[in-house]
């Protein structure tokens, strides 16, 4: 196997390797010099489109019309998105591999898939009159450069906000680059700007001239944590400075003659210089190195390192890791080393190995700690293999050590191993891997339409699959050929296993796609009412989502529905959709009830509820205030039910027109007595016309509304009482009967505190027992009554109680006489 640091290069104190990830990667026919690539982070796609500025070779078998072209690092093409949109002047990846496409008139399109899907919208501020000179990307954002220099940042794709920095001078641009937010004291984008022999440092506030006399520069390049920057000098120098202009680091003369056609950082230790063919790598204190190729070279900058790309191959250049530099450095003595070596020795039966072993005995710990993060830097797998052998011969050695570590790291090594295969192409770094997140990674397979794969590691790493075939499935019923019934077949058969799987996702790309019977039948396998009614909504499915919704038994969300389709649909119509549906009638009507009578009556009135109707009418007459209204508004109640035979719809008819006329005779009181009778009932009206001595009006208004003797009696008795007219209710007592009997004129009067008055209809109570009507005259305080009807009834025992009620010797002698009288008779 090829020794591990074949590739390493020394530069000043430090070691730099370059790992070969792909080879044959682009045809060679394709000239790269030609065109503008731009590489996703974390080993992300290659896009690349032709480069206006430079001419082609002709080429009769290929088509004329322009391309962005998406691959692999390994060359594989994934998609090819025809352009016919305009110079394209900005291109560029996000962190999730977003690809940016910006145009010259300021239109900027986000592909968010990798398949030709996208949003889309404008830079505004002048950037389709000035016209848009050139873009610089970061992570989550990017700015765009006008011809006028005004330059224009986006910070966020997802509901893009473009706003104009700074203006800065007018001069002409040498070069340009920025520090993104996330590396700056005021947590905004801050652009460099190269103008005549300084370099101005723009924000959304201010365009500050940093004051430096050794321009112009050329190149400007800041390294990935935002701390340092290389600048490229007219003379072929690079400087390597702090991001605040303070401190100078290091200086390297190329001694070229041309200016490079890029510079990028490698990680944040080295700058990375590229002419057509050859490419310097100037480490700390200017120590550098030179690497020569036989066609043109890109360079694609990532977190830890640059990938170099040719027709030929795609390679990694980068710092060699700390820990990889201990173990496989020529001369180490570290424990790690030895412990490699130990396993080495093993692998032959040499006793050396347990020799090794007891040499780092004490520091066996650490040695495995680096033997596992060293696998984890390896792209070898051989290398990967030994790494991981040497860790668990030293674990077997141990006593007590926490595996932990090592089984992640062998799980991580599986998923890197998996994903840098050359089918794939996604050539991940440990330290990228760690960052980009697994979750990530398999967004990435996703949208490569790598399912099986994604589905196998997911597993694998315990995540949850659901995103994998709602993605396979929606890709499936974009794309295929065969009939709508096939189709939903074939995905429900494939994800009836699945039972986390949201079939409203699937069913909304086949309505997007023009499918709307495929949708239907997807959504019918969705269990979840709340998913499948509002895409039924959209699909203009009234009946349907109506019925689910119900089906559903969720009130919010019969309640959602309905009043969308009120909203949408005419009152008719929408009336015929609740004729078949009582709970949904029943709803309406509810809701109507407390926040839109208007819509409660025409419900009553589409059903033909007459009563329902009549009574809303009647509610309306009682809020009114004047009179007009309340008897215009009993009148329409009436009507109302006039063509009702029901027994019961008669009977209110016969209501609201006494109610009509007891409004206009209570108006007439008002107006004749100065009263308030508007508003009372007939029974109160009453009341009050007596209470007032007005019986012979109460009387008409009794005889016009035929009240009974007895209503009558009553109301006359309470309005008598409660007004102390004793009078009247004496005049009363003499007459020889009375419509309720005697007792109740009792019962009030004595209530009302005159037991003298109560006494004399105490007597009229002839139609109680003797002991009933000696209770009554108890009650009035008269006792020796009370005993005279107890002795007509020959009851000793209850005068003998009689004597115990009263303080009276006089009335007590009386009493005993009595019930010695009647025992005597005995």
């Amino acid at each position: 196997m090829a020794n591990p640091t074949n590739g390493w290069e020394r530069v000043g104190d430090r070691y730099y390797r370059k790992v070969k990830l792909y080879d044959a990667v682009f045809d060679q026919d394709l000239e790269l010099e030609n065109y503008v690539i731009a590489g996703a982070p974390y080993g992300g796609a290659i896009a690349l489109c032709r480069d206006e500025d430079k001419l082609h070779s002709y080429r009769a078998a290929q088509t004329s019309k322009s391309s962005i072209d998406i691959y692999t690092c390994a060359g594989k093409l994934i998609r090819r998105i025809n352009w016919d949109k305009g110079s394209i002047r900005g291109l560029g990846w996000s962190d999730d591999e977003k690809l940016l496409v910006v145009t010259e008139d300021g239109t900027v399109r986000c592909y968010y898939d990798l398949q030709g899907d996208f949003t889309q919208f404008s830079l505004g501020h002048g950037a389709e009159e000035h016209g848009v000179k050139a873009c610089r990307f970061w992570s989550s954002g990017f700015v765009a450069m006008l011809s006028n220099n005004h330059l224009i940042a986006v910070s966020q794709y997802v509901q893009p906000r473009p706003n104009v920095l700074a203006i800065p001078p007018g001069d002409p641009v040498h070069s340009w680059s920025l520090i993104s937010p996330t590396h700056t004291l005021s947590r905004s984008v801050e652009v460099l700007l190269a103008i005549g022999q300084t370099i101005y440092v723009v924000d959304a506030s201010e365009a500050e001239d940093r004051i430096l006399q050794n321009g112009p520069f050329k190149h400007i390049s800041v390294s990935p944590n935002g701390e340092l920057l290389s600048l490229y000098t007219e003379d072929g120098k690079v400087w390597v400075i702090s991001s605040d202009f303070q401190n100078k680091y290091s200086e390297y003369d190329s001694k070229a003659k041309t200016v490079p056609k890029d510079v990028q950082w490698c990680g944040n230790n080295s700058v990375v210089l590229a002419w057509e063919d050859e490419v310097h790598m100037v480490g700390p204190n200017g120590a550098a190195l030179k690497y020569f190729y036989d066609g043109w070279v890109h360079l694609l900058a990532d977190i830890d390192g640059v990938r170099l790309i040719t027709n030929d191959v795609c390679e990694f250049l980068q710092k060699v890791p700390d820990d990889s530099s201990e173990v496989f450095r020529l001369g180490s003595t570290a424990p790690a080393s030895v412990l490699l070596d130990a396993v080495d020795q093993l692998e032959k039966k040499s006793p050396k190995a347990d020799d090794n072993i007891q040499l780092i005995r004490s520091n066996l710990d650490e040695a495995i700690d680096t033997c596992i993060r060293a696998a984890g830097q390896e792209y070898s797998i051989h290398w990967q293999k030994q790494l991981l052998k040497a860790a668990s011969f030293g674990k077997s050695v141990l006593d007590i050590y926490n595996s932990d570590e090592f089984v992640t790291m062998c799980e991580t090594l599986r998923v890197l191993n998996a994903v840098r295969d050359y089918r794939i192409g996604l050539p991940l770094s440990y330290d990228q891997y760690l960052r980009l997140t697994p979750a990530k990674l398999i967004q990435r397979l996703i949208n490569r339409k790598e399912y099986l794969l994604s589905i196998r590691l997911s597993e694998y790493l315990h995540l949850s699959t659901s995103k994998i075939y709602i993605h396979w499935a929606s890709s499936k019923v974009r794309t295929s050929t065969a009939d709508e019934e096939t189709i939903c077949n074939l995905v429900v058969n494939k994800l009836k296993a699945q039972p986390s799987v949201s079939f409203e996702t699937i069913a909304r790309a086949a309505y997007d796609e023009g499918r709307a019977h495929l949708a239907t039948q997807l959504l019918n396998h969705e269990p979840c009412a709340d998913k499948q009614v509002p895409l039924l909504l959209s699909m203009e499915e009234d009946s349907i989502a109506l019925d689910k919704a119900l089906e559903s038994g969720d009130t919010d969300l019969m309640l959602f529905v309905l009043l969308h389709l009120k909203k949408k649909l005419p009152l008719a119509s929408f009336f015929r959709l609740l004729s078949n549906r009582p709970l949904a009638s029943a709803l309406v009507e509810a809701s109507a009830a407390e926040q839109d009578p208007t819509l409660l009556k025409d419900l009553y009135y589409q059903d033909d509820r007459l009563l329902p109707s009549a009574n809303l009418l009647l509610k309306d007459a009682l809020a009114q205030t004047h009179l007009q209204a309340k008897t215009d508004k009993l009148r329409l109640a009436s009507k109302a039910l006039s063509d009702s035979k029901d027994s019961l719809a008669v009977f209110h008819q016969k209501s609201l027109q006494e109610a009509q006329q007891l409004l206009r005779n209570q108006d007439a009181l008002d107006k004749d007595l100065q009263g308030n009778y508007t508003g009372l009932s007939l029974n109160a009206t009453l009341h009050h016309l007596i209470q007032s001595n007005y019986l012979k009006r109460a009387q008409k208004l009794t005889s016009e509304f035929r009240i009974p003797d007895k209503s009558f009696a009553w109301i006359r008795l309470r309005a008598l009482t409660s007004s102390r007219n004793w009078g009247e209710l004496e005049e009363l007592s003499k007459q020889r009967k009375s419509a309720i009997g005697w007792e109740p004129y009792f019962n009030e009067v004595l209530g009302a505190g005159n037991s003298k008055l109560a006494g004399v209809f105490a007597a009229k109570c002839t139609g109680l027992e003797a002991k009933e009507r000696a209770e009554m005259w108890v009650k009035c305080g008269m006792i020796h009554k009370a005993a005279e009807e107890l002795a007509k009834v020959r009851d000793v025992v209850g005068l003998e109680a009689l004597k115990g009620k009263t303080s009276d010797r006089g009335v007590v002698v009386e009493i005993e006489k009595m019930i010695g009288s009647l025992r005597g008779k005995k």
